[in-house]
């Protein structure tokens, strides 16, 4: 399938691990010119060279991060005029709210929500009047099917994705879609992070967390990063202008509604 963006610029936040770096090197294949954004510049750098030379496309880095309004004027002034814009946040490992103060609550905030908004506002105007644009956030599963534990998640996540939900029936006329995609447990780095507090949390070992979790979705395992990646680069694609305002859910049907 030809998804008729060869040549275009996208601008993919955490782009060098987990499914942010699956969305850059599905992006960089079909020969989008891709910067990837994050807070580590060693990992930033060898996340690109890896990718440059499995792709054959100069992929560049810039340190950002989402959460500042530094952050956001670097990665914007490495890309300046992006067609994709993939944002891209950590969560927050699980826990318990009584715990959670209201600086934790305005991080979590700025991470989950505030900051993919800034982004959206910045690059916006420029993408309607080049009539084509595409906006991917990637959320989280939690909004649909929440986990106490997860409520920092939760909460801002769930901002974000109403956020969108108005402003995505505004810009698709201009050709610029917003969509929305809800991860389930992928086997990324972030997953392990996970795991390992709940392995705190309960007492059980990490390695019999796992194997519950896996055992409970019906595929019977973790989702691949290049699963996500490959449905990320479709939204992007020159083939979803009539598709705006949705959740993409993929969790190997863990979640158990109709709708």
């Amino acid at each position: 399938m030809d998804l008729n963006i060869s040549g275009r610029t996208a601008l993919v936040f955490g782009g060098s691990k987990g499914m942010g770096y699956a969305a850059a090197r599905q992006l960089a294949r079909e020969g989008v010119n891709v910067v990837i954004a994050a807070r580590t510049e060693a990992v930033l750098q060898s996340a690109a060279r890896a990718l440059t030379d499995e792709t054959g496309c100069a992929v560049r880095y810039v340190v950002a991060d989402i959460t500042k309004p530094t952050g956001r004027d670097a990665a914007l002034s490495a890309c300046p005029a992006p067609d994709i814009l993939v944002n891209n946040a950590d969560g927050y490992p699980p826990g318990d709210f009584r715990d959670w103060t209201d600086a934790v609550w305005h991080e979590a905030l700025d991470m989950m929500m505030v900051g993919p908004i800034e982004m959206i506002r910045r690059v916006v105007d420029g993408m309607q009047e080049r009539r084509f644009g595409r906006i991917i956030n990637i959320v989280s599963r939690s909004v649909k099917a929440p986990h106490a534990e997860l409520g920092l998640s939760n909460g801002a996540r769930s901002g974000l994705v109403g956020f969108v939900a108005g402003l995505a029936r505004q810009t698709v006329r201009h050709n610029v879609t917003i969509n929305n995609v809800l991860p389930g447990a992928f086997d990324t780095d972030a997953q392990a992070r996970h795991i390992a507090k709940l392995s705190a949390l309960t007492g059980k070992p990490a390695v019999e967390v796992r194997r519950e979790k896996e055992g409970h979705n019906p595929a019977g395992r973790f989702g691949r990063p290049e699963e996500i990646g490959a449905l990320i680069a479709y939204l992007a694609s020159d083939l979803t202008g009539y598709v705006t305002g949705q959740s993409w859910l993929m969790d190997g049907g863990e979640y158990p509604g109709t709708y």
